[in-house]
C-alpha cells in the first residue's frame, strides 16, 4: 500500500460499511464511535502491518474508538508476525506500557496484552507484569494477568498463578472475570495446582472468578468448590458462555 499512515487508515474506516451489531463497548461512552464490526477493522488492519511505531501511536491518540482497536489490532499482528523484528518487539511493547492512557476498556486490553506484552516478555524478566498488578488502574491489572495467557499456552503458569494469587481478591469484575478464566486455562495444563490454588482460596474469592476458574472441572468437584464459596464481589454470570468481558 503506497500510502501507511494513520490518516489514511482513518478515511478507510468512515468509508467502511457499518456492522450491524456495531463496536465492543468503550469505558469513555462520549467517545466518537463509527458502529463498524469488529471484523471490518480487524480485516483493515492486516494491510497496515508496515504502519510505522509512530503512526500506530496517532492512531491511538485518534478520538474514534474504532480507530483504537485499529491500533490495538496492527500492534498484535506486527507481535504475532515471525518476521517481525526484535528492536520492532521491543517499540510495540513499549508503546503499549506508555499509552495505556489509551488502552482503558477490556478489549483494548485483550487484543494487546498477550502478545505484545506477553511475547515480549517471553524470555526477558517479568518483573513489570508484577508492578502492573499492583496497580490502582483495572486495566493495567488486566493487562498484567491476561498477558500471561501467552506463557500458559506454553505450559509455564508460575507466573499466572502468582499474580493471580495478588489478584484473587480484586474487587473490579473485569478483573474477576480474566483471573477466573486464566486459572480454568492453567488447570486444563495441571490440573494438581489449580485445585491447590482453589483449595486455599475457593472459600473467599469473588464468585465471578471462582465460576470461571471451575469451569472445566467435573460436576462434583464444581460442586464442592461451590459450596465452599462464601459469595464474593459480583453477580455469577451465565454458565453458558465462556467469553472473558
Amino acid at each position: 500500500m503506497a500510502d501507511l499512515t494513520a490518516s489514511t487508515f482513518v478515511d478507510r474506516l468512515r468509508a467502511a460499511p457499518r456492522g450491524a451489531g456495531g463496536p465492543v463497548p468503550s469505558a469513555d461512552e462520549g467517545e466518537p464511535r463509527l458502529g463498524l464490526a469488529m471484523g471490518t477493522i480487524f480485516n483493515l488492519a492486516k494491510e497496515y502491518l508496515d504502519l510505522p511505531l509512530g503512526e500506530i501511536e496517532v492512531l491511538l491518540d485518534t478520538p474514534v474508538y474504532e480507530a483504537r482497536v485499529g491500533a490495538l489490532s496492527i500492534m498484535d499482528k506486527k507481535a504475532r508476525r515471525r518476521r517481525t523484528g526484535a528492536e520492532e518487539r521491543r517499540g510495540l511493547y513499549e508503546l503499549y506500557l506508555r499509552r495505556m492512557d489509551r488502552i482503558d476498556d477490556w478489549g483494548l486490553v485483550d487484543l494487546g496484552a498477550q502478545y505484545v506484552v506477553g511475547g515480549y516478555l517471553q524470555d526477558k524478566p517479568r518483573d513489570v507484569l508484577y508492578r502492573l498488578a499492583r496497580s490502582s488502574n483495572l486495566w493495567e491489572r488486566r493487562t498484567a494477568i491476561w498477558a500471561t495467557m501467552f506463557f500458559v499456552r506454553q505450559g509455564d503458569t508460575d507466573d499466572m498463578y502468582a499474580i493471580a494469587e495478588l489478584l484473587v481478591d480484586d474487587p473490579e469484575h473485569f478483573v474477576q472475570t480474566v483471573v477466573g478464566g486464566m486459572l480454568r486455562t492453567a488447570g486444563d495444563h495441571d490440573g494438581d495446582l489449580l485445585r491447590a490454588f482453589l483449595d486455599r482460596h475457593a472459600a473467599t474469592m469473588p464468585r465471578t472468578a471462582l465460576r470461571y476458574s471451575i469451569e472445566h472441572l467435573d460436576r462434583p468437584e464444581r460442586d464442592h468448590y461451590l459450596s465452599l464459596a462464601k459469595g464474593g464481589g459480583s453477580q455469577p454470570r451465565s454458565s453458558g458462555s465462556s467469553r472473558l468481558p
